[in-house]
């Protein structure tokens, strides 16, 4: 996530220098012609044109600007997930009798929300989730399709050993229980978010429509522009190009790029939280890298 107050000219030029070169020169090359051949350009209706693409590229904004915030959402209800459970585990598992057990939950934790962010950003496991397990346990949740699912379902195992060993009643397994549910339906989704991307109307149509745009923008304004349609275009066409692009950016918050969710802050986040929790020293927490928190 970008967090400077005023964006990076370096980062800018290099997302959408490609696009505007080619506009630039198209441009150019619709100003020769129109001073070489004796020819008239067409009136087109630039502005009905623009105005109706404006509404249909400011709506997919919004969507994909939805999309990212419930991502957001999503991560928060998870941060405030993780130190529920947290919380409850110190405070109904005993001591000393479940001490290592406490420790092993909280651990698992860290692992899990750590588990997801790879998950979501496609990534391979790494040690962020290793060194918070046991060792027993990095072949067994680690080796499903779903790791992170596999780690929150042996969690809920190890709750369900503490009733049993008679640690916690039945009435607080059930409150522990519940905040477990609620990391599930986040998960699931944050998985949805990933899995479903806009429909394909909603990709191709405002891509293929500011495109054409773009082609059409400088013939209307030659005209009335003269040589400084190459000018007066190219912004133009700008404008419209970083609208489409910002809604490209948006659409996925996981997508592990300096415009989605910081996820590492956020675990890093959770991490920090849950080892004062119980009493471990806690990692620094992350900053921005060049302006970008990730």
């Amino acid at each position: 996530m970008i967090v400077n107050a005023v964006p990076s000219l370096h980062r800018l030029a290099s997302e959408v220098w490609k696009p505007l070169a080619l506009l630039f020169m198209w441009d150019c090359a619709v100003t020769i012609t129109y001073y070489l051949l004796p020819f008239t350009a067409p009136q087109l209706p630039l502005t009905l044109f623009g105005s109706a693409l404006a509404l249909f590229l400011g709506f997919r904004s919004n969507s994909s600007y939805q999309r990212w915030w419930e991502g957001r959402i999503l991560w928060g209800a998870m941060i405030n997930a993780s130190r529920s459970l947290a919380r409850s585990t110190r405070n109904f598992l005993p001591d000393p009798e479940a001490r290592d057990l406490k420790r092993e939950i909280v651990k698992r934790q860290i692992a899990y929300v750590n588990a997801l962010r790879l998950q979501l950003r496609r990534q391979p496991i790494d040690a962020s989730v290793t060194d918070h397990l046991e060792e027993r346990d990095k072949g067994l949740a680690l080796a499903r399709a779903n790791p992170a699912n596999g780690l929150l379902d042996s969690t809920g195992r190890r709750i369900d050993l503490a009733r049993r060993q008679g640690w916690i009643d039945t009435i607080q397994q059930t409150q522990m229980e519940a905040v477990l549910v609620d990391m599930a339906n986040a998960q699931g989704g944050m998985e949805r978010l990933k899995n479903t991307p806009l429909p394909v109307q909603y990709r191709f149509l405002p891509t293929f429509f500011t495109h054409l745009f773009c082609v059409l923008l400088p013939i209307g304004l030659v005209e009335t522009l003269g040589f400084a349609t190459p000018l007066g275009s190219t912004i133009a066409g700008l404008m419209f190009l970083a609208v489409l692009r910002i809604g490209d950016d948006l659409v996925d918050p996981f997508a592990n790029s300096v415009h989605d969710v910081p996820l590492s802050a956020m675990c890093r986040t959770i991490e920090i939280d849950l080892s004062q929790s119980i009493g471990d020293a806690a990692p620094e927490p992350r900053t921005p890298e060049r302006g970008v928190l990730w």
